[in-house]
């Protein structure tokens, strides 16, 4: 399973929208192609909701199954075999 870090995308203490958005353009998605994928929250900042939904928007289109929260109580958010049935 790859894991995303949301604390990658931190600007100056908190996630800004048009830093997180620049660093979510220059991401390569094909690295997580057919992949799992967990979007990792960073427990010293807050995460808006706009980040999980930007980043599952564009991880959606490549990956096999995107989870979030931590690897051990992970919850799915999507999984593409479930769209294909």
């Amino acid at each position: 399973m790859k894991t995303i870090h949301l604390d990658n995308f931190v600007d100056g203490g908190i996630i800004r929208e048009k830093s997180f958005r620049k660093k979510v353009a220059e991401m390569d998605f094909e690295q997580y192609r057919d992949q799992k994928v967990i979007i990792k929250g960073c427990a010293d900042v807050v995460i808006p909701t706009w980040a999980y939904l930007i980043l599952t928007a564009n991880l959606a289109q490549v990956a096999e199954k995107l989870y979030y929260g931590e690897p051990r109580y992970a919850v799915k958010i999507f999984n593409r075999k479930e769209l294909q049935s």
